[in-house]
């Protein structure tokens, strides 16, 4: 016989769960999980942090400012003295009232040899970036590698080859081979740097240009150079720093006429008497230049740094 079955009871509705979590207590679900930090907090700290940074690399620069209205007694004590009498003796020896040795023709040898060396790394720069990102010729990453190692060798390796070159021609306390010598000096980082910056150049720019007619040097001049303007101030700002500053060159292949301004800091420097608050106000004045010049470009600095960064 065959045994009967009881069916199984059918659920025509929806089926409920009685589990805990379906149920509706009318609160909302608390989130597992880190809270969230306050932007605000992180701004405040980082610009703490910026500040105290800012503060720990000018305290030597103020420091120097100050020694520099001391007398040479005055800045020579141990611990040295912040509230000492404030003078111009220094600034009165720098410009030779006392000792007769005016700086302004160091001076002006700075300023001939970093200005018209930064005209000629420009120059030479542009075009050289514009065949390395533009129109990138055939392995042109060997030609990178090749301007890089350029600056691999220290100069103080190449100073005595240097310095019988300049014997052997006559050039020697030359106003216009130190010029030359920062020329090919800053030339590999200027075009590293106008590089990243004319890469940013658009295509299309000067696709339209060459379909208009635009000879190359006309594209130069009136399509890349305006927009590639921030860079270019960049470039020439970090070239123009690096020749004002360069002390070892000039040192070696200058004499009386050609002598540049880091030279002439350097003969404040003597084995007798006291000297210190008169080489920071030959610092202090050598160095007004420089900052002139970074305040000036500040804006076309900030603008070509972040344009050769940021792709």
């Amino acid at each position: 016989m065959s045994t009967l079955t009881p069916a199984a009871p059918q659920n025509f509705g929806p089926a409920r769960s009685t589990s805990p979590t379906a149920l509706n207590t009318g609160r909302t679900p608390r989130r597992r999980g880190k809270a969230r930090m306050d932007p605000t907090r992180n701004n405040t700290a980082a610009g703490i942090a910026a500040w105290l940074l800012a503060l720990l690399f000018a305290v030597p620069v103020l420091w120097m400012i100050l020694t520099s209205f001391h007398s040479e007694t005055d800045a020579a004590t141990n611990p040295p003295s912040i509230a000492a009498n404030l003078t111009l003796d220094a600034y009165r020896e720098f410009f030779g009232e006392t000792s007769g040795v005016s700086p302004w023709p160091s001076l002006i040898n700075s300023a001939t040899a970093s200005i018209l060396s930064t005209v000629l790394v420009l120059l030479l720069a542009f075009p050289a970036a514009y065949a390395l990102s533009i129109r990138p010729v055939k392995k042109w990453t060997d030609v990178m590698f090749f301007f890089l190692s350029t600056k691999m060798m220290p100069v103080v390796a190449a100073i005595l080859p240097l310095y019988l070159f300049a014997r052997t021609v006559g050039a020697l306390d030359n106003i216009w081979f130190l010029i030359l010598m920062y020329t090919s000096m800053n030339l590999p980082i200027a075009v590293w740097m106008m590089r990243s910056f004319l890469a940013e150049v658009p295509e299309e720019m000067l696709e339209a240009a060459q379909i208009d007619g635009a000879n190359l040097l006309l594209i130069l001049r009136k399509i890349i150079a305006p927009v590639a303007m921030p860079g270019i101030a960049a470039t020439a700002l970090i070239c123009f720093i690096f020749s004002w500053n360069e002390l070892l060159l000039a040192r070696v292949l200058t004499g009386v006429v050609a002598g540049t301004a880091p030279v002439f800091l350097t003969g404040f420097v003597s084995g007798q008497g006291l000297f210190l608050a008169q080489v920071c106000a030959a610092a202090v004045v050598i160095s007004l230049p420089v900052l002139f010049a970074g305040f000036a470009a500040q804006d076309k600095l900030v603008q070509g740094l972040s344009l050769g960064a940021v792709k």
